[in-house]
Order: C-alpha cells, then sequence, then structure tokens
C-alpha cells in the first residue's frame, strides 16, 4: 500500500520511486527540487 511512497521533507509531495534510489540521493523533489524524503507513514 505504502511501498516506494515518499513525502519530501521540505514541501510534503508525494512521489513513487525506488528505495535504493532515495537512499543514494538521487531523486529530486518535481515542486521544490530538494533531495530530502522521508517514507509515507501509515495512519
Amino acid at each position: 500500500m505504502f511501498r516506494n511512497r515518499f513525502v519530501c521533507r521540505r514541501c510534503k509531495a508525494v512521489m513513487r520511486t525506488s528505495n535504493m534510489k532515495v537512499l543514494a540521493g538521487k531523486v529530486t523533489c518535481r515542486s521544490c527540487a530538494s533531495h530530502a524524503f522521508k517514507p509515507k507513514r501509515k495512519r
């Protein structure tokens, strides 16, 4: 359900990408061009 979903720490935009790309810092946010992401948490 929340697999491969990450939230931008700066602008809270949600992206789907692989875990290894986020850890390597290769993913950029579409909205604010940030590299800081956190996993989407289950509510």
